[in-house]
Formats: C-alpha cells, sequence, structure tokens
C-alpha cells in the first residue's frame, strides 16, 4: 500500500506547456525558442520543425489543467518557472557579493538591497501569472513543487548558434562560471517573491542530460550540439555550484526542502565485468550526485556543494553497456564503455528489445525493475527522501501506457515496502507537450492535447491512474503487470 499521505501528481515544465494561446503566453528569449527555429538545424533535421508558440496552452489554461488533475486524484504538482519570462535582459548589472576562488564560486550574497533592484527590472507580469498558477493550486489542495531550470536558459546566458558556428560570444551558458552568480540571484528573487506558495523547491532538472546532449551527444537535437568533453566537464561542475548556490539562496527565504531533479537510468551489461558496470553507473548517475550530496566532485574537496535534502528521480529505462577499446577522456578520467543498440532508449519505436520486451513510440525499452533498483541504490548510496518526479512514456495511441502505468508504481510500491523513503509519484505529463527537438510527435500525456482547439481530452490510461490513487495500491491490477503482448495473445 502507498502510505496515507502520499504525493500522486504530475509534471510539467515552462517551455514544454506554457505556450500557445495569446501572445502573452510566448516566451522568445530562450536559447531554445532560437534554437528550434535555426535555419541550419530545420534544413539539417536536428529539430522537428514544430514551434513551441503552438503548444497546449499552459499559461492560459492553468485553471482547466488544474481542475483536470484534481478530478482524475492528484493531489501534487510540479511547475516549471522560466528565467527568461522573469529576467528577459541582462541582470549581470545588478552587482552582489561574491566569494570566488578563480572558477570555484564559494559564496553569492543576495541583499535585501539587491533584490529590490532585481524587482525593478523584473518582469512583473510573468511573476504575477506565477503567482495565480501557484496559489489557484495550493486554493485546489495541491502539494506545489517548484523547479527553477529545466533545460531552458535566457538567450543573454546562452547562445546555442554563436556557440554552434563558433562565434565570438559571452554568452557560454553553463560552461562559464559567470553563470553561477547569475542563477543564485534569480533563485533568491523566486524564493523571495513566491515562497510563501511553495512546499518543495527543485534547483535543476536533469543537468547531466543538460550537459551530455549538448556536449557529447550531439546528435541529439539539443543545444549547442558542439563535441567537447571538457565543456561537458565544466557545465556540470557550473551545474553543481549553481545547485549549491541556489539551495543557500533559497534557504534565507523558505524552510522547506530543497533538492535537485536527476535523470537516473539502471545499467546492465551482457558481460561480466563489473568495472564496466560501475564505470557506466558513476558516468550516467553518480558523479554529479556525489557532488551535491558528499561535496566530493572526483577526486576535489568541495563541501560547500554539500546541498541536498531530496532527490528527484526521474526514470524511463535502463542503459546497456559493453566494453570500448576507444575511451571517453573526460579530462583524463576515461571510460572503456558503450551503449548497445537494441535496448534501453536505443531501440526502434514501437517494437520490441533485444530482450523481447515493448519498446515507447520514442523507442525506449520498458523495463519497470530499473526504477525498483534504481531506488534501493540511492537508499544505499545516499540515504534521502525520494520523490519520484518524472516516468512516462511516448505512446499516442495509448496501447502501453496502462502496463507502464502499473509496472513503474508497482515498483515505487514495492521499495517503499523495502523501507525506502519514497514520498511521491509525479506522471510525465498529466497532458501531451512539446518534446524539444522532437516537436509535438511524441504524446506523453494522459490526457491527449487537441492542439486546435487547446483542449485536453483524458485517455483509458488516466482513468487506470485514478483508480490507482484511490485505492492506493497496484494490486487489483496484476494482469497488467504482463507485457500488453501477451495478454493481448490470450
Amino acid at each position: 500500500m502507498f502510505p496515507e499521505k502520499f504525493l500522486f501528481g504530475a509534471s510539467m515544465s515552462g517551455f514544454q506547456f506554457e505556450m500557445g494561446g495569446s501572445r502573452e503566453s510566448i516566451d522568445d528569449k530562450t536559447d531554445w525558442f532560437v534554437w528550434v527555429r535555426d535555419i541550419g538545424n530545420l534544413m539539417n533535421g536536428v529539430v522537428s520543425g514544430d514551434l513551441p508558440e503552438n503548444g497546449p496552452g499552459y499559461w492560459d489554461k492553468f485553471k482547466e489543467v488544474h481542475e483536470l488533475a484534481k478530478e482524475f486524484g492528484m493531489n501534487a504538482m510540479r511547475v516549471g518557472i522560466e528565467w527568461s519570462r522573469i529576467f528577459p535582459s541582462s541582470m549581470k548589472d545588478v552587482a552582489v557579493n561574491v566569494v570566488r576562488e578563480d572558477d570555484k564560486i564559494l559564496e553569492v550574497d543576495v541583499s535585501e538591497k539587491t533584490l529590490e533592484i532585481l524587482d525593478e527590472i523584473a518582469n512583473k507580469k510573468a511573476i504575477e501569472r506565477y503567482r495565480e498558477i501557484l496559489s489557484d493550486l495550493r486554493e485546489k489542495g495541491f502539494k506545489v513543487i517548484i523547479d527553477l531550470n529545466h533545460f531552458t536558459l535566457p538567450i543573454w546566458v546562452h547562445d546555442p548558434i554563436a556557440i554552434r558556428d563558433h562565434k565570438e560570444t559571452n554568452a557560454l551558458g553553463w560552461v562559464s562560471s559567470d553563470i553561477v552568480v547569475e542563477f543564485a540571484k534569480y533563485a533568491s528573487y523566486i524564493a523571495w517573491k513566491l515562497s510563501d506558495l511553495v512546499d518543495l523547491w527543485a534547483t535543476l532538472n536533469e543537468p547531466q542530460i543538460v550537459s551530455s546532449l549538448g556536449y557529447i551527444f550531439f546528435r541529439s537535437g539539443f543545444p549547442p550540439a558542439v563535441f567537447s568533453p571538457s565543456w561537458y566537464m565544466k557545465s556540470l561542475y557550473n551545474q553543481m555550484q549553481a545547485h549549491a548556490r541556489a539551495y543557500d539562496a533559497i534557504k534565507k527565504f523558505s524552510e522547506k526542502p530543497v533538492g535537485v531533479i536527476y535523470s537516473f537510468t539502471w545499467v546492465d551489461s551482457p558481460e561480466e565485468d563489473q568495472k564496466i558496470i560501475e564505470d557506466a553507473m558513476y558516468f550516467n548517475n553518480w558523479y554529479f550526485m556525489d557532488g551535491v550530496a558528499f561535496g566530493k566532485v572526483l577526486n576535489e574537496e568541495r563541501p560547500d556543494l554539500k546541498r541536498l535534502d531530496f532527490i528527484g528521480v526521474n526514470y524511463y529505462t535502463r542503459t546497456v553497456v559493453s566494453g570500448s577499446n576507444v575511451p571517453l577522456d573526460l579530462e583524463g578520467w576515461k571510460m572503456f564503455f558503450k551503449t548497445l543498440p537494441g535496448y534501453g532508449y536505443a531501440c526502434d519505436p514501437y517494437s520490441l528489445s533485444n530482450d523481447g520486451r515493448p519498446t515507447s513510440e520514442f523507442g525506449w525499452e520498458i523495463y519497470p525493475e530499473g526504477l525498483l533498483k534504481i531506488l534501493l541504490a540511492l537508499k544505499e548510496r545516499y540515504d534521502l527522501p525520494m520523490i519520484v518526479t518524472e516516468n512516462g512514456i511516448a505512446d499516442s495511441r495509448d496501447i502501453l501506457r496502462p502496463y507502464f502505468l502499473v509496472s513503474h508504481l508497482k515498483a515505487v510500491e514495492d521499495a517503499i515496502e523495502r523501507n525506502v523513503d519514497v514520498f511521491g509519484y509525479l506522471h510525465w505529463s498529466i497532458i501531451d507537450n512539446y518534446e524539444w527537438a522532437q516537436g509535438y510527435r511524441m504524446r506523453f500525456g494522459l490526457a491527449e492535447v487537441d492542439y486546435s482547439t487547446k483542449t485536453y481530452h483524458p485517455r483509458p490510461s488516466m482513468y487506470v491512474f485514478r483508480e490507482i490513487t484511490n485505492k492506493r495500491t497496484t494490486l487489483d491490477f496484476s494482469r497488467y503487470l504482463r507485457s500488453p503482448y501477451i495478454v493481448w495473445k490470450e
């Protein structure tokens, strides 16, 4: 059974959900807004050609989404704040006291006077709309989880086209340690303005995805699509620092828990070389998390980075690896493994993996036991409270989602019965959304979005979700725990 106070809900970001409808819903000051309409990216198929301003329209229709969530048994919602909406122009001229040693940002002191100056240049309409959104959630009885950053950055912070085209720019995004100071100012301002409406804070979403898809796997469609292992390491390091300094800033105004949201993947290998698995687990999961949980970055001790109250667990599938004779050299830290196709994220859409498991419309293998394994591993390594902050499937036909939902919620239920402190499950997502470089092709919503009318229509799986929240157990849905392909044959 799920505990009485267990949180059932959904996660949303700003950029992927807000736009669509009024002119005020459009946020054209982000790196991603520029990236998805760049002619070079379009001509080379890097991005879909779909535009975010044609999205599901949460900015204008948030009350309808909240009503839908309440109707289907949800009591928690994760909402993203867009930095570029609050500060569409640079904050760099607003001075703060910074303690730094070269690229190490040890302290950022944002005073009351500084916040008043930031208030003068902030977009008041945007901050008021976010207050309306959060207030509506609170009035409807939801626990509110705020995420300060979900991939996007203001264009004055990160100019991905200039970087990709090797043009001179100071807008280097997470590669420059200057962003740590600016992010701390932004986090401090948001906490100052919104802390009375927030139950949990998350500083960053999936930092290693930003770094790995931006600087290692550059064909992913993520900006700036430059292969640079050194920039990969710098960007991750600066995100560790940004989390820590944002944590400090938030705690000045809020006693509520502050965590980070991370995309975890379980690692398997057909080879009996435990070091390959350990290296892949460390690369994918532990390197960043050890920094913010222990204050340890490889051989460097940074106690000022040890800032973590809870872990937001994003989980979609596993990764299967084998040994490689050509290492990935991350500034002396060498990885001797490679990802095998036919498993995890590397499958054909709507097919079977090499293990005979169903795959999503995105080509992601359904591997629910990986979620249980990750939750157990996180308890053993960090022993912190956890909330599943993303878990979902691209499935426009809604043929796999019921199986996906039940099997992954069963994994969470099993983890709780094994004394893992998991206090919530947030599905990705309640409605369809703009899926980055894939545009609108990947449908992750429990409810379908009709983009022409901006209306939301519950899929059958949404009723399954509601029944589980009502019964507070997956026990009555054990038939769904088998592969849908087997069920259909019967």
